[in-house]
């Protein structure tokens, strides 16, 4: 049984073991599942100097049955290898793969793309179960995942970013890895010629993900405004948004606001303790913020990352109820900081 964790799947696309052949990569993040699919094919070929990657999707089935069956199982004429990259659908399923692997290790490699599957899933627990295949999975990048992103894009592009101009930028990131690269992309386009990246240049450049209105959901919460968590998620989640990101960034907003509550409970000001936040907050928000701090208690902080915390690990184990989950958690604190405000 091969059945890789969320850490130790990076280290596993640079390096697959020799004896898989096939691999399923699936999780929430869009861009990230595509970028190791892309990673994972090429290394498969790349174990012959002449493989080549060929795409076969649902719609080929639609003329052409058994075309999915007939790439895996024929050997190239001219010899050299090949990988088939699929993503699973109505057709291309639990199903389909099971008669596939019943008859053994295919003659081709294959990478199939998914989305966020529980444990519980027919098709996660196959490839999981076969010997000589993988399931990948692929969650919301974490701040040292982007960090490490960013840093290996900008020496690539012979630029440095300062500490806090990286922090700023990663608070910016979203949980899609192919926007983040897009984003760091803008960046480095817009400093070409200079040796180093600013807070200025970021906050000049750099989209902040949450713009669609996620912050907002997790301020409002804080805040204790109710009424504005409901529309403003239900809007996110009609949009497309991911409630398990909506959930990290809540995940967040409160940490910083423990930061901020924890230094003024130890004699400094407010301003001094948002000052002192890397990354730096934006001007923006200090009003509000330094309000929530005058709402929320060290404690009843501690308290709210506590459920938050409790709150991304049971989105994450039971991904169709993740929204739920989220209206829940972020619904409920923002009632008792109402409750603190009256």
């Amino acid at each position: 049984m091969v059945a890789i964790k969320a850490n130790q799947a990076e280290r596993f696309v640079a390096k697959p073991d020799a004896g898989i052949i096939a691999a399923l990569v699936y999780g929430p993040d869009v861009g990230l599942v595509s970028e190791r699919a892309a990673a994972l094919a090429k290394a498969f070929a790349g174990r012959d100097s002449e493989g080549e990657i060929i795409r076969v999707e649902e719609i080929d089935l639609d003329s052409d049955p058994d075309r999915l069956t007939v790439e895996l199982q024929t050997v190239p004429m001219f010899g050299g290898g090949k990988v088939v990259r699929t993503s699973a659908g109505r057709k291309i399923n639990a199903a389909m793969f099971k008669d596939l692997f019943a008859s053994g290790m295919p003659a081709s490699g294959l990478v199939c793309e998914a989305g966020n599957l529980k444990a519980s899933d027919a098709l996660r627990k196959l490839y999981e179960a076969t010997p000589w295949a993988v399931a990948v999975p692929c969650y919301a990048d974490g701040e040292r995942d982007l960090a490490t992103l960013a840093r290996e894009m900008f020496d690539h592009a012979g630029l440095q970013i300062n500490r806090d101009a990286l922090e700023f930028m990663v608070a910016r990131l979203g949980a899609d890895r192919a926007l983040s690269r897009g984003e760091i992309d803008k960046l480095i386009l817009y400093c070409h010629g200079r040796s180093e990246i600013t807070v200025q240049d970021v906050d000049a450049i750099v989209g902040d993900a949450t713009d669609a209105g996620l912050e907002a959901i997790a301020m409002a919460s804080a805040s204790g405004r109710p009424a504005v968590v409901v529309t403003e998620l239900d809007r996110a989640i009609s949009a497309g948004e991911n409630a398990q990101a909506i959930i990290l960034i809540a995940i967040r907003t409160f940490q910083r606001l423990h930061r901020i509550k924890a230094a003024t409970d130890a004699g400094k000001t407010a301003d001094e303790a948002m000052r002192s936040l890397r990354p730096p907050l934006h001007f923006s928000m200090k009003d509000e913020v330094s309000a929530q701090c005058r709402l929320w208690s060290t404690a009843g902080l501690s308290a709210a990352l506590g459920r938050l915390n409790e709150t991304a690990k049971q989105a994450r184990l039971n991904s169709s109820m993740d929204a739920v989950l989220a209206e829940r958690v972020l619904f409920n604190l923002a009632q008792h900081a109402a409750t603190r405000r009256r």
